[in-house]
């Protein structure tokens, strides 16, 4: 099978890039017009059940998301390559990882889900799991990991292209697995260079539970602090995004 992906540029550096819970491969805003396609050759994936893929049949889990990177991979020829995973998205990377180790020049995780799992309780759970059926918990997601800082039309505007553009059931399906899996034991101690970028106004994923993660797990590991961000900083603070994590990666 044929993985359909984007790409941005042709350079030797190979990048694997995987959007969050809410994205696709073309949701990244302003941030793509900013990068280096001299430098570094980044290809975006659609997981299944979303965007261009929305139609393709799945499981909806994150090994099946690290089989369809890694079958990109081999389709463009790079035997190595470096991963970048947005919060969902970057459990899905610490998932290829897990699976081929020696394969990964460099891990940049955005705001990304640890590998340990991501227990949702009280409140918190029926928000997060009834956003495959509700659109308003979904903008309220939304608003909650920006640090309440974002504008009511990207909320809104985010909150569309969220339920236009993912299956339900595809929606659904990863949360429980984004948040149930256990990638611990499969990345602890693996020694490449490994950086999450954190946003200050991120109030999901702070840094403080990232030095009891990520930190632990990644020997070579370290944190990021983006100032003046929440969750989204490809819309937030897409140069200065860019900038600092293409110096990560180089």
């Amino acid at each position: 099978m044929t993985i359909t992906h984007r790409r941005i540029g042709t350079g030797g550096h190979g990048v694997i890039v995987l959007h969050d819970w809410f994205g696709t491969s073309a949701g990244w805003g302003s941030f793509l017009d900013y990068l280096d396609g001299d430098t570094f050759s980044y290809t975006f994936l659609d997981y299944r059940g979303y965007g261009e893929r929305a139609e393709v049949a799945g499981a909806y889990t994150l090994a099946e998301i690290a089989r369809d990177a890694l079958a990109l991979a081999d389709q463009l020829g790079w035997q190595r390559f470096s991963l970048i995973g947005h919060s969902m998205g970057g459990k899905a990377a610490q998932q290829v990882l897990a699976e081929a180790p020696d394969r990964v020049h460099r891990l940049a995780g955005i705001a990304p889900v640890p590998a340990a799992p991501y227990p949702l309780t009280g409140d918190a759970h029926d928000l997060f799991h009834g956003a495959a059926a509700s659109p308003a918990n979904r903008r309220a997601i939304l608003d909650l990991v920006t640090g309440g800082r974002a504008t009511p039309v990207w909320l809104d505007r985010m909150t569309a292209q969220s339920v236009a553009d993912s299956r339900p059931e595809a929606f659904a399906a990863y949360l429980a697995d984004w948040t149930g899996a256990d990638l611990a034991p499969k990345v602890a101690g693996l020694p490449l260079p490994a950086r999450a970028f954190v946003g200050e106004h991120d109030l999901a994923l702070t840094p403080e539970l990232y030095r009891s993660t990520w930190l632990a797990d990644y020997p070579n590991g370290d944190l990021e602090l983006l100032a003046n961000s929440g969750h989204y900083p490809m819309y937030e603070i897409p140069v200065a995004l860019a900038t600092t994590l293409e110096n990560f990666l180089r």
